[in-house]
């Protein structure tokens, strides 16, 4: 067997993923940090509304998923007319749906606002409202970007968008000092500049997706006409993506108001405990998109001989540097919580939090998450869709209830309930891709 991507290609690959969530984590602590001088009113208003928006996000990013694995695929056929026509009927469909999410956002923001979250003070609903409609402005952004990214990741340059978040974010951040500390426009004076580097990512993103010199190019006669097939294609795997998101998320929105029942010593030892695991998570999550592009190309190449070696290779490499991953943080976390002002029992709470987290999301994650998007790469959507769905309900959910209020273990129970729904989506996942069910299925018509 052929390797068809080479360590130095893989590292490549992977390092530039790894660092582009690392610079996003940061740059969204800085974000908050400045927030916090535009008052408290603004922060809360922020702190909803981006709950609001994650779920377009990740419906955006389910969409730009699927295209990424019909384009891998095509590209692994080395049939790159095929995959420029993918991702620009993927471009053209994001376009469309994210114009049709902002205009809904835009009619009915404050309506959704009050019913979410109704009963929170004026000033408050005042500032969520001006964040929501000025960052609906900024979904078709949002999303044409990361169909243009889906393109770069699936050819395996995810330098170029490391090197685009580099420069968007670094206007984010600008923007906010400038909207917050100069114009002290408030929620507007961070609004507008999170506006201003979407569009800049979008409009870069698709500027090189049209120089020609690239191996899969938009053009403008595949992006104004619609084509079934290829959309099809797109959305069987993009769908079951977007339900088990939007299922995973309004479960994050119940547990939510589950660890609003503990006492405030336990609330405020879980916000901190979760600031530290999206630090220690970010080995696990930057492995996803390798995995869709080495496997989408294997088996777009009818290589399955090879898609059984990288889902083992990129496997045992996702364990590795997740273990050293989390081992670090936990190592640093006593370090991080010298900048909090936390009474010891707090702090300790925190810590045993980050254990629990940490030791499963170093062996489990690597399997309930990563190796879920190499099977999603070879087509088993609806299995993966299936599994996560039922284990986020019946699991995480049901189990945080039982666990932390009827046994009353409180917030560890809920990081309880959380791992166990990563071990039992590890061993089903790795059960199906031991079983060799994936290879039967098909992406794109011959």
């Amino acid at each position: 067997m052929n390797e068809l991507f080479s360590d130095k290609e893989l590292k490549k690959m992977i390092v530039p993923l790894f660092l582009e969530q690392l610079l996003v984590m940061f740059v969204g602590l800085a974000d908050t940090l400045i927030i916090s001088y535009a008052g408290e009113a603004a922060v809360s208003g922020v702190s909803l509304v981006n709950q609001f928006n994650t779920i377009f996000i990740y419906l955006f990013t389910a969409l730009s998923s699927g295209g990424a694995v019909v384009i891998s695929q095509y590209i692994g056929r080395q049939e790159r007319e095929r995959a420029g026509e993918s991702a620009s009927q993927l471009l053209l469909f994001s376009t469309l749906f994210s114009v049709v999410v902002m205009a809904a956002v835009l009619i009915g923001n404050e309506a959704m606002l009050r019913l979410l979250f109704g009963k929170v003070e004026q000033p408050v609903m005042d500032a969520c409202i001006t964040y929501l409609r000025i960052s609906a402005y900024s979904y078709p952004a949002i999303a044409v970007y990361n169909a243009g990214a889906a393109v770069y990741r699936s050819l395996g340059k995810t330098n170029v968008t490391m090197y685009l978040s580099v420069i968007s974010n670094a206007i984010n951040v600008i923007g906010n000092v400038i909207g917050v500390f100069v114009l002290r426009a408030g929620v507007a004076g961070v609004a507008w500049p999170s506006f201003l580097a979407r569009v800049f990512s979008a409009v870069a993103i698709t500027f090189l997706c049209f120089q020609k010199k690239n191996e899969v190019v938009y053009r403008k006669k595949w992006i104004f006409r619609w084509n079934n097939g290829l959309m099809r294609s797109i959305l069987n795997v993009a769908v079951p993506n977007g339900v088990e998101n939007g299922i995973f998320q309004l479960v994050k929105v119940a547990l939510s108001s589950i660890v609003a029942l503990f006492g405030t010593y336990q609330i405020a030892a879980n916000g901190v405990a979760q600031s530290i695991w999206s630090m220690a998570a970010l080995a696990g999550v930057a492995m996803g998109p390798a995995f869709i592009t080495v496997i989408g190309q294997c088996m777009g190449n009818s290589d399955i001989e090879g898609a059984e070696y990288y889902f083992k290779k990129l496997t045992k490499l996702t364990l590795f540097i997740s273990a050293a991953w989390n081992l670090l943080i936990f190592l640093l976390t006593p370090v991080i919580l010298l900048f909090y002002s936390l009474s010891p029992e707090t702090k300790r709470l925190v810590i045993l939090l980050v254990l629990i987290h940490n030791v499963f999301n170093a062996v489990a994650y690597p399997f309930s998450g990563a190796l879920s998007n190499g099977l999603r790469a070879a087509g088993d959507v609806k299995y993966t869709m299936v599994v996560s769905v039922v284990s986020t309900i019946a699991i995480r959910l049901l189990l945080s209830y039982l666990l932390g209020i009827v046994m009353q273990m409180g917030v560890v129970g809920i990081a309880l309930a959380m791992v166990c729904d990563w071990v039992i989506r590890a061993i089903l996942f790795i059960r199906r891709e031991k079983s060799g069910t994936w290879k039967k299925f098909q992406v794109i018509k011959s």
